[in-house]
């Protein structure tokens, strides 16, 4: 016998075969208000938070027409527009450059784009990796990592522009005796069809996530006290109306809910934003549990 390698076999590929994918090219949101969203290019793209940019990113110093892409057939063309605070391609200020696969841009403060060709494979997997990231495997709710990100850059924006940002907080009453009486796999089984009806309830722009156990959370850009109250009176009334049955039983679930807001001027930061929260919702359960308690209605 000798070592000689093996000689490969070439397999002939049926003329019916399907062709190679197309990678199109794509920006993807990696830190920022918008994080894991993808976004096709294709001829000229304004990037900007303004309502005539083609690609409408919301985080803090975005200007209102910030970037433009062009994309050609082989090549991409980044071009500043005049922004307020920059656009930089992996760590330098540009005014004009090439793109090339990978490139990390960054825009304003917090938010940082990649470039890239994808196929639908990559996009698949790009969109499988950032759920599992972000999203609590149970209640498929966002997890507290991506909630705590989120809020640090909507609290930015909200200061940055005067505008309303208001957070919920709620957990379920009596969960104790819950998973006492019909066990970890019962109480699992509520958290997830609690989480499912919020997460069919709140609006797609609302980042709702699990806070730790069972506790939620509610962020809302752009809305004020008041309609957050009405917001989370509807969940509060939306959970106690659903019939949670495991195993045959029937098992009797509500809500406490707090609520906080801002402008506020006792507001300077996030976790202020979610102490104050935070101390409705202990007032909610002080006072008989299975309401919605607003900052400052006590």
């Amino acid at each position: 016998m000798t070592d000689e390698p093996e000689d490969c076999t070439v397999i002939a590929t049926s003329p019916s075969a399907k062709p190679a994918a197309t990678k199109r090219a794509q920006l993807v949101v990696l830190a920022g208000s918008n994080v894991g969203e993808m976004y096709d290019l294709q001829g000229t793209s304004v990037i900007g938070r303004g309502r005539e940019a083609d690609i409408r990113l919301n985080g803090d110093g975005v200007s209102r027409q910030h970037a433009r892409i062009i994309v050609g057939n082989a090549t991409a063309e980044l071009e500043d527009l005049g922004s307020t605070n920059g656009v930089f391609v992996n760590g330098d200020r540009v005014t004009h450059c090439q793109l090339q696969p990978g490139d990390k841009i960054r825009l304003g403060r917090v938010t940082i784009l990649r470039f890239a060709y994808q196929d639908e494979i990559d996009e698949g997997f790009q969109r499988v990796m950032f759920e599992s990231a972000s999203r609590d495997a149970l209640t498929q709710a966002y997890n507290k990592r991506f909630f705590l990100e989120r809020l640090g850059s909507e609290f930015a924006f909200a200061i940055r522009h005067a505008s309303a940002l208001s957070l919920v907080i709620f957990d379920l009453d009596h969960f104790k005796k819950i998973n006492d009486t019909y066990g970890h796999l019962g109480g699992d089984y509520v958290l997830a069809t609690l989480a499912k009806q919020v997460l069919a309830t709140v609006r797609s722009e609302d980042i709702f996530a699990r806070y730790g156990g069972e506790e939620f959370v509610i962020i809302s850009r752009g809305v004020d006290l008041a309609s957050t109250g009405l917001l989370s009176e509807r969940v509060r009334t939306l959970i106690e109306r659903t019939v949670f049955e495991y195993e045959g039983k029937r098992i009797p679930v509500t809500i406490s809910l707090g609520v906080s807001a801002m402008p506020h001027a006792d507001i300077k930061t996030p976790e202020d934003l979610i102490a104050r929260a935070d101390k409705a919702l202990y007032e909610a359960k002080r006072t008989g549990r299975n309401k919605t308690i607003r900052d400052g209605d006590f």
